[in-house]
């Protein structure tokens, strides 16, 4: 077990207590969160329970919850379940592209998470 919390370059932020894998981060607790600053109009991440169950979640775009820039995933208020490991859509933006800041709260202990994607 690792407790991390890291800051790279300004752009990702991990915080909680997660183990590191080869391909992926392991949360060991409830309220880990991740934070990335992106310039895109959809930000999707990989993410699956790192047992059978599901796993809730809460995103957040410059703070506040996504309201119409929520993706298919999440609703208006940023609140998911991941139930599967497979690509999760959290944003979908309208309009101009600008620099965001995206956060996820895993509210249950126990995902995994692999990638970020854009579109």
């Amino acid at each position: 077990m690792k407790i991390i919390n890291v800051l790279i370059a300004s752009v990702l932020a991990i915080a909680g207590d997660w183990t590191v894998k080869r391909d992926a981060v392991e949360s060991n607790k409830s309220n880990g969160r991740i934070a990335y600053r992106f310039h895109a109009r959809d930000l999707n991440l990989v993410m699956g329970p790192a047992a059978p169950g599901s796993v809730k979640f809460r995103v957040s775009i410059d703070g506040r919850p996504p309201g119409a820039a929520h993706g298919l995933d999440v609703d208006e208020q940023g609140i998911g379940t991941i139930s599967e490991p497979r690509m999760y859509q959290l944003i979908r933006q309208a309009g101009s592209i600008k620099d965001r800041r995206f956060e996820i709260e895993f509210l249950d202990p126990g995902v995994q998470v692999f990638s970020f994607t854009f579109g």
